[in-house]
Protein backbone atom coordinates (compact mmCIF):
# COMPACT_ATOMS: atom_id res chain seq x y z
CA UNK A 1 0.00 0.00 0.00
CA UNK A 2 2.73 2.41 0.61
CA UNK A 3 4.50 1.58 -2.37
CA UNK A 4 1.54 2.29 -4.43
CA UNK A 5 0.93 5.89 -2.60
CA UNK A 6 4.73 6.82 -3.27
CA UNK A 7 3.69 5.75 -7.01
CA UNK A 8 0.89 7.55 -7.74
CA UNK A 9 2.19 11.37 -6.09
CA UNK A 10 4.58 11.67 -9.37
CA UNK A 11 1.39 10.62 -11.36
CA UNK A 12 -0.69 13.17 -9.60
CA UNK A 13 2.25 15.84 -9.73
CA UNK A 14 2.45 14.78 -13.62
CA UNK A 15 -1.43 15.81 -13.96
CA UNK A 16 -1.19 18.93 -11.95
CA UNK A 17 1.84 20.52 -14.24
CA UNK A 18 -0.28 19.38 -17.13
CA UNK A 19 -3.31 21.04 -16.36
CA UNK A 20 -1.16 24.13 -15.43
CA UNK A 21 0.01 24.20 -18.74
CA UNK A 22 -3.43 23.85 -20.49
CA UNK A 23 -4.79 26.49 -18.12
CA UNK A 24 -1.57 28.89 -19.17
CA UNK A 25 -2.28 28.13 -22.57
CA UNK A 26 -6.00 28.85 -22.85
CA UNK A 27 -5.18 32.37 -20.46
CA UNK A 28 -2.46 33.11 -23.34
CA UNK A 29 -5.17 32.25 -25.63
CA UNK A 30 -7.99 34.63 -24.33
CA UNK A 31 -5.39 37.63 -23.76
CA UNK A 32 -4.42 37.13 -27.45
CA UNK A 33 -8.20 38.50 -28.40
CA UNK A 34 -8.62 42.39 -28.94
CA UNK A 35 -11.40 44.60 -29.45
CA UNK A 36 -12.19 47.17 -31.97
CA UNK A 37 -15.74 49.99 -31.63
CA UNK A 38 -17.31 51.22 -34.41
CA UNK A 39 -20.13 53.24 -34.87
CA UNK A 40 -22.26 52.78 -38.13
CA UNK A 41 -25.62 53.78 -38.05
CA UNK A 42 -28.54 50.83 -37.01
CA UNK A 43 -26.43 48.49 -35.03
CA UNK A 44 -28.11 45.17 -36.28
CA UNK A 45 -26.37 45.96 -39.60
CA UNK A 46 -23.24 46.64 -38.55
CA UNK A 47 -23.06 44.13 -35.78
CA UNK A 48 -24.33 41.01 -38.72
CA UNK A 49 -21.66 42.67 -41.29
CA UNK A 50 -18.45 41.69 -38.38
CA UNK A 51 -20.24 39.07 -37.61
CA UNK A 52 -19.36 37.49 -41.30
CA UNK A 53 -15.48 37.94 -40.75
CA UNK A 54 -13.14 35.56 -40.57
CA UNK A 55 -11.15 35.83 -37.39
CA UNK A 56 -14.18 37.92 -35.57
CA UNK A 57 -15.28 35.67 -32.44
CA UNK A 58 -17.78 38.07 -31.25
CA UNK A 59 -20.05 40.99 -31.63
CA UNK A 60 -21.77 43.40 -29.45
CA UNK A 61 -24.51 45.95 -30.26
CA UNK A 62 -24.21 48.48 -27.56
CA UNK A 63 -23.99 52.27 -27.03
CA UNK A 64 -20.52 54.53 -26.55
CA UNK A 65 -19.92 58.30 -26.74
CA UNK A 66 -22.21 59.53 -24.51
CA UNK A 67 -22.67 61.21 -21.13
CA UNK A 68 -25.71 58.81 -19.27
CA UNK A 69 -24.18 55.85 -17.66
CA UNK A 70 -25.79 52.32 -19.08
CA UNK A 71 -28.25 54.20 -21.16
CA UNK A 72 -31.69 52.10 -22.44
CA UNK A 73 -32.49 52.21 -26.00
CA UNK A 74 -35.25 54.56 -25.54
CA UNK A 75 -33.14 57.33 -23.78
CA UNK A 76 -30.45 57.11 -26.89
CA UNK A 77 -32.81 57.03 -29.93
CA UNK A 78 -35.12 59.94 -28.10
CA UNK A 79 -31.69 62.05 -28.06
CA UNK A 80 -29.85 64.10 -25.52
CA UNK A 81 -27.55 61.58 -23.71
CA UNK A 82 -24.95 61.86 -26.67
CA UNK A 83 -24.60 58.07 -27.50
CA UNK A 84 -23.75 56.65 -30.77
CA UNK A 85 -25.07 53.36 -31.71
CA UNK A 86 -22.23 51.70 -32.04
CA UNK A 87 -20.35 47.87 -31.87
CA UNK A 88 -18.13 45.84 -29.47
CA UNK A 89 -15.77 44.00 -32.17
CA UNK A 90 -13.56 41.25 -30.25
CA UNK A 91 -11.05 39.51 -32.77
CA UNK A 92 -8.14 37.26 -33.34
CA UNK A 93 -5.42 39.87 -34.63
CA UNK A 94 -3.24 36.59 -35.85
CA UNK A 95 -6.14 36.08 -38.27
CA UNK A 96 -7.54 39.66 -39.11
CA UNK A 97 -6.04 42.84 -37.93
CA UNK A 98 -7.47 46.15 -36.87
CA UNK A 99 -6.41 48.02 -39.77
CA UNK A 100 -8.30 45.29 -41.96
CA UNK A 101 -11.60 45.72 -39.71
CA UNK A 102 -11.62 49.58 -39.82
CA UNK A 103 -10.69 48.84 -43.52
CA UNK A 104 -14.04 47.13 -44.25
CA UNK A 105 -15.62 49.25 -42.00
CA UNK A 106 -15.19 52.67 -44.12
CA UNK A 107 -16.37 50.57 -47.21
CA UNK A 108 -19.50 49.12 -44.96
CA UNK A 109 -20.94 52.43 -44.40
CA UNK A 110 -21.27 56.46 -46.05
CA UNK A 111 -18.79 58.05 -44.63
CA UNK A 112 -20.00 61.24 -46.27
CA UNK A 113 -23.09 61.35 -44.63
CA UNK A 114 -22.61 63.27 -41.00
CA UNK A 115 -26.80 63.34 -40.30
CA UNK A 116 -26.44 59.80 -39.86
CA UNK A 117 -26.80 56.28 -41.77
CA UNK A 118 -29.47 56.11 -44.91
CA UNK A 119 -33.16 56.50 -43.33
CA UNK A 120 -32.15 56.67 -39.75
CA UNK A 121 -31.14 60.14 -38.94
CA UNK A 122 -30.07 61.67 -35.69
CA UNK A 123 -26.74 61.93 -33.53
CA UNK A 124 -27.16 58.38 -32.41
CA UNK A 125 -27.12 57.08 -36.21
CA UNK A 126 -23.42 58.97 -36.97
CA UNK A 127 -20.10 57.08 -37.87
CA UNK A 128 -17.72 57.21 -35.36
CA UNK A 129 -14.42 55.26 -34.99
CA UNK A 130 -13.27 55.07 -31.06
CA UNK A 131 -9.55 54.38 -30.59
CA UNK A 132 -7.64 53.17 -27.53
CA UNK A 133 -3.82 53.92 -28.02
CA UNK A 134 -1.70 55.07 -30.49
CA UNK A 135 -1.80 52.57 -32.81
CA UNK A 136 -5.06 51.88 -33.15
CA UNK A 137 -5.54 55.75 -34.16
CA UNK A 138 -2.68 55.77 -36.49
CA UNK A 139 -4.43 52.54 -38.21
CA UNK A 140 -7.79 54.51 -38.69
CA UNK A 141 -6.07 57.65 -39.81
CA UNK A 142 -4.96 55.67 -42.36
CA UNK A 143 -8.03 53.90 -43.01
CA UNK A 144 -9.30 57.40 -43.52
CA UNK A 145 -6.97 58.72 -45.90
CA UNK A 146 -7.48 55.93 -48.05
CA UNK A 147 -11.32 56.02 -48.25
CA UNK A 148 -11.15 59.40 -49.11
CA UNK A 149 -8.70 58.84 -52.12
CA UNK A 150 -10.94 55.91 -53.15
CA UNK A 151 -14.34 58.15 -53.09
CA UNK A 152 -12.73 61.30 -54.06
CA UNK A 153 -14.84 63.18 -51.50
CA UNK A 154 -14.49 64.29 -47.88
CA UNK A 155 -15.02 61.85 -45.12
CA UNK A 156 -17.22 63.01 -42.01
CA UNK A 157 -16.58 60.00 -39.99
CA UNK A 158 -14.36 61.25 -36.83
CA UNK A 159 -11.77 59.48 -35.00
CA UNK A 160 -12.97 59.54 -31.21
CA UNK A 161 -11.30 58.76 -27.90
CA UNK A 162 -12.35 55.40 -26.24
CA UNK A 163 -15.27 56.13 -24.11
CA UNK A 164 -17.22 53.21 -21.57
CA UNK A 165 -19.05 51.09 -23.96
CA UNK A 166 -22.37 49.43 -22.64
CA UNK A 167 -23.92 46.68 -24.42
CA UNK A 168 -27.74 46.92 -25.55
CA UNK A 169 -30.30 45.26 -24.21
CA UNK A 170 -30.77 41.18 -24.78
CA UNK A 171 -33.44 41.72 -27.55
CA UNK A 172 -30.99 43.60 -29.25
CA UNK A 173 -27.94 41.02 -29.49
CA UNK A 174 -28.28 38.67 -33.16
CA UNK A 175 -31.29 40.51 -33.96
CA UNK A 176 -31.15 39.64 -37.45
CA UNK A 177 -31.19 35.78 -36.57
CA UNK A 178 -33.68 35.65 -33.98
CA UNK A 179 -36.79 33.53 -34.94
CA UNK A 180 -38.94 35.13 -32.43
CA UNK A 181 -41.49 37.15 -33.87
CA UNK A 182 -42.93 40.67 -33.97
CA UNK A 183 -45.39 43.01 -35.21
CA UNK A 184 -44.45 45.30 -38.84
CA UNK A 185 -46.19 46.92 -41.04
CA UNK A 186 -45.97 44.04 -43.26
CA UNK A 187 -48.10 41.46 -40.03
CA UNK A 188 -46.30 39.56 -37.66
CA UNK A 189 -42.76 38.55 -38.85
CA UNK A 190 -39.38 36.93 -37.32
CA UNK A 191 -36.90 39.52 -36.58
CA UNK A 192 -34.42 38.06 -38.54
CA UNK A 193 -37.44 38.43 -41.65
CA UNK A 194 -38.23 41.98 -40.43
CA UNK A 195 -34.31 42.62 -40.21
CA UNK A 196 -33.95 41.91 -43.93
CA UNK A 197 -36.66 43.97 -44.76
CA UNK A 198 -36.06 46.71 -42.70
CA UNK A 199 -32.61 46.93 -44.50
CA UNK A 200 -33.83 46.56 -47.94
CA UNK A 201 -35.74 49.65 -47.19
CA UNK A 202 -33.53 51.35 -45.72
CA UNK A 203 -31.47 51.74 -48.89
CA UNK A 204 -28.26 50.26 -46.66
CA UNK A 205 -27.09 48.23 -49.47
CA UNK A 206 -28.25 50.04 -52.32
CA UNK A 207 -26.49 53.28 -51.10
CA UNK A 208 -23.30 51.18 -50.35
CA UNK A 209 -22.45 49.62 -53.67
CA UNK A 210 -23.41 53.18 -55.44
CA UNK A 211 -20.47 54.96 -53.50
CA UNK A 212 -18.00 51.75 -52.94
CA UNK A 213 -18.92 49.88 -56.31
CA UNK A 214 -17.15 46.12 -55.79
CA UNK A 215 -15.00 47.57 -52.83
CA UNK A 216 -18.11 47.01 -50.57
CA UNK A 217 -17.61 43.84 -48.70
CA UNK A 218 -21.26 43.14 -47.08
CA UNK A 219 -23.90 44.93 -49.17
CA UNK A 220 -26.72 42.17 -50.64
CA UNK A 221 -25.13 39.53 -48.38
Amino acid sequence: MIRALKDIKPALLIAAIALGIAAECHEAKAAEMKTAIVAGGCFWCVEADFEKVKGVAEVVSGFTGGTVADPSYKQVVRGGTGHYEAVKITYDPASVSYAQLVTLFFRSVDPTDAGGQFCDRGHSYRTAIFVSDPAEKAAAEAALQKAETALGQDIVTPILPAAPFYPAEAYHQDYYKKSDLVLTRFGPQSKAEAYKKYRKACGRDARVRQLWGNQAPFAGS
